[in-house]
């Protein structure tokens, strides 16, 4: 078992920094004493984040297959790695683009991956060393009009707990974050879909939160959502037809239909 790792000190690269979710966990860690690294391919709200944290900035697009490794000779000694950054194509599959289909499968998938081993060697050197993923609750409740995103982090989820599994006898941690519906920001927020009633939310600070907490405890995955989607996800992997028809009566066609509208006007 990894031993418990602090976070004060520790040099942190944080990719996906220039989203919603980035920007308030790189805010914590920097509230915590990390040394931040900080990347994404936003330059303009990068820079600024990071001038006001007084963090180093490496803008990156990790949809291209060489900019693992380019990355990670940029950002030289890592202690925490935590694979933040996402593409989320919406829609039925056939209205999604065949580029974003790959852009999705290189940033969600490839790219933590190729980081993940990047960073493992140097980690059992020192014999501690942490990775998180994020992921998403939908790793375990797949849902219609987000067939792509779903892949990859179904994928990403079984890739965590593998590593995490092949790792536990070294020092190095690995975890795995699956937020639900999150408010003002990531891909329901960012297309304005609304949710069904009396689905809750939280927050990107909330998000930080957990995530803090899995690197201090070497917590193998933590949910970020209230009680009931926390529940209806375990049934969603235990019953997936059934959780399909629930989905369906609680506007699962609409909200497709709403992210489609979406991803053709752009955003």
């Amino acid at each position: 078992m990894a031993p418990r790792l602090e976070i004060k000190g520790a040099r942190i690269l944080l990719t996906g920094a220039s989203g919603g979710i980035g920007g308030a966990l790189a805010r914590r860690l920097a509230r915590e004493g990390a040394e931040l690294i900080l990347t994404g391919r936003r330059r303009d709200v990068l820079d600024s984040l990071a001038g006001e944290l007084g963090a180093e900035a490496i803008v990156s697009d990790l949809a291209l297959a060489e900019a693992p490794e380019r990355l990670l000779a940029a950002a030289g000694r890592v202690d925490i790695l935590i694979a933040n950054a996402v593409q989320a194509p919406t829609g039925r599959l056939a209205s999604v683009d065949p580029a974003r289909i790959d852009d999705a499968l290189a940033v969600n998938l490839r790219a933590p991956i190729a980081l993940a081993r990047g960073v493992i060697a140097q980690m059992s050197e020192r014999d501690r060393g942490h990775i998180v993923f994020i992921g998403s609750l939908q790793s375990k409740a797949a849902t219609g009009g987000a067939s792509i995103y779903c892949a990859t982090k179904f994928g990403l989820r079984g890739f965590s707990l593998a590593l995490r599994a092949e790792l536990a006898p070294s020092g190095v941690g690995v975890s795995l974050v699956l937020p639900g519906f999150i408010s003002e920001a990531g891909m329901y927020a960012n297309a304005g879909v609304k949710l069904p009633l009396g689905v809750g939310t939280r927050s990107p600070e909330q998000v930080a939160a957990a995530i803090v907490r899995a690197i201090r405890d070497n917590v193998g995955e933590v949910e970020v959502a209230p009680m009931t989607l926390r529940v209806g996800a375990t049934i969603a992997s235990l019953a997936p037809e059934l959780s399909a028809r629930g989905i369906r009566l609680l506007g699962g066609e609409r909200i497709a239909r709403d992210f489609e509208r979406a991803a053709s006007d752009g955003r």
